[in-house]
């Protein structure tokens, strides 16, 4: 295996010289970097990234802890959206600063993120990304206090830095876009009671309802999320079974996530209700393998898992490069946009129209 010493004596120049090539800590002409480099390309040279790193302090590396690999293969998820797409916003940010990403992943249990955090440190990253599987507090203290932490889709006690969806922002514009079209009698299906997301999101939904001056009806709210367990579609069924019972039923439904929407959308039509023409349904999440592909295509929240990705990396890489750099004061709520597709109309718009391949109504 080559050296520093073999490179500088093919090269014609001092082993001191070739390691300010590779530093670039020093002025080196052009026409001796290109000798250098020259050298090190004959002889197969590769530089000991080590090495380097314990000169310069800097390895160069970041670390993220998930669960994304091992839970990618899962039918369901509280989100909705797998967290690899956080882990593919991160990786675009940091491939652009030059650095390296090194993935870890839990094999889906929170016993092992410490020590994954200990190897990173041993491997001497700069800073630690840690991806939680949906919006939740995060029920453990993560270990290296002398490292940089950023948390991305969960939040803590110790005032991390942390990014997180926007649920109550997210549920505020897709229930405006809802109530723009026309409905006043508005359902929703909400995620699990207890969950992050639930409250945040119900809190958005009144907002929207309050601002449009309509009165928030609890007989329109239910819970039906059980993360895709067999109770679900009951739960859902009577839902549905209850809101239609009442005198004055809804127009529109909102659901928890795209999941439960497709489960609505069966459930409608086993009982010879049509979506759109009889009552518009939404989603939340935009999965786009269900919201692309009903029909009539759903609109949706968007869950921006990607940007928050993109998000809490360029904030560790900020954090890095200054360290005197206030933390956030709160964990930062990354906002998405809704996608408003062929399952929302206005009420009765259905009524002797057709609906085309891409969701728009036409006469």
């Amino acid at each position: 295996m080559a050296t520093i010493y073999d490179v500088a004596k093919k090269a014609g120049v001092s082993p001191k010289t070739v390691s300010r090539v590779l530093n670039q800590d020093a002025p080196v002409s052009q026409k001796t970097r290109e000798a250098v480099t020259a050298a090190m390309n004959a002889l197969g040279y590769v530089p000991s990234h080590a090495a380097r790193s314990m000169k310069s302090s800097k390895s160069g590396l970041i670390g993220l802890v998930t669960g994304a690999i091992s839970n990618a293969d899962e039918a369901v998820s509280p989100a909705g959206l797998p967290e690899l797409f956080i882990v593919q916003g991160a990786q675009a940010i940091i491939e652009t600063s030059g650095k390296t990403l090194l993935i870890s992943d839990t094999g889906g249990r929170a016993d092992r993120v410490p020590a994954l955090i200990r190897t990173f440190q041993e491997h001497r990253v700069e800073g630690i990304l840690y991806v939680a599987d949906f919006h939740k507090p995060l029920d453990f203290a993560l270990p290296g206090e002398n490292i940089q932490k950023v948390l991305i889709n969960c939040f803590d006690d110790s005032s991390t830095p942390a990014v997180v969806p926007d649920d109550e922002g997210g549920q505020y514009d897709l229930t405006r876009e809802v109530v723009a079209a026309g409905h006043r009698r508005i359902a929703y299906l909400t995620l699990a009671p207890g969950m992050v997301a639930t409250k945040l999101r119900l809190a958005g939904f009144r907002a929207a309802l309050e601002e449009a001056g309509i009165e928030h009806d609890p007989e329109l709210v239910m819970a039906t999320d059980l993360f895709g367990s067999p109770g679900e579609h009951q739960l859902i069924w009577d839902a549905i079974e209850k809101f239609f019972a009442l005198d004055n039923p809804p127009t529109a439904i909102c659901c928890g996530n795209d999941r439960l929407a497709m489960a609505v959308y069966g459930i409608l039509r086993k009982r010879g209700i049509a979506v759109p023409e009889e009552v518009s349904v939404v989603g939340y999440d935009d999965h786009r393998l269900i919201s692309e592909t009903l029909f009539p295509a759903l609109t949706t929240a968007e869950l921006p898992y990607s940007a928050m990705g993109a998000r809490a990396a360029q904030l560790l890489l900020d954090l890095l490069s200054d360290p005197a750099k206030p933390l956030p004061a709160a964990p930062i709520r990354i906002s998405g946009q809704v996608q408003r597709r062929g399952s929302l109309v206005r009420p009765g718009q259905m009524q002797g129209n057709v609906i085309n391949l891409n969701g728009r109504n036409e006469k």
